[in-house]
């Protein structure tokens, strides 16, 4: 059982560091973008970094320029981070309001999980006489 719990915690970390990953290089690319377009008419971009929970109108928005694979990596982060998307309230830096749910996410999935894997018992082989010499 722990080796399950182990394995479902591993799972779920992966998810949400591709998830972030995903989020990063998206960041990038849109500061890229806006930097190159404040030097070309030294004006910043007005566009806004994607929800940490999208609504379903985003959610379809989203599926229409994503990929299979990453559309369903996403659907799986916003499910695995969608109860820590509330508890920042910071709008002015999408960095945090990505940032610690994924912190969190990461927290509960890969280290509780894992220390709650290595808190159940063992299963333990019977397979020789205990007087027999080993």
């Amino acid at each position: 059982m722990g080796s399950l719990i182990r394995l479902v915690g591993i799972v779920c970390s992966a998810i949400v560091l591709l998830g972030f990953a995903f989020f990063a290089t998206d960041e990038m690319g849109r500061g890229s973008q806006n930097q190159q377009n404040a030097l070309a008419s030294e004006l910043s971009s007005t566009d806004d970094p994607p929800p940490v929970a999208p609504s379903p109108e985003e959610e379809a928005q989203r599926e229409r320029v994503n990929g299979t694979f990453r559309e369903a990596v996403e659907d799986a982060n916003d499910l695995l981070i969608g109860p820590f998307a509330g508890l920042v309230g910071s709008a002015d830096n999408t960095w945090v309001t990505h940032g610690v749910p994924a912190l969190l996410g990461l927290l509960l999935y890969g280290f509780c999980l894992g220390m709650l894997a290595k808190m159940l018992p063992k299963h333990r082989e019977h397979g020789a006489d205990w007087r027999a010499p080993a």
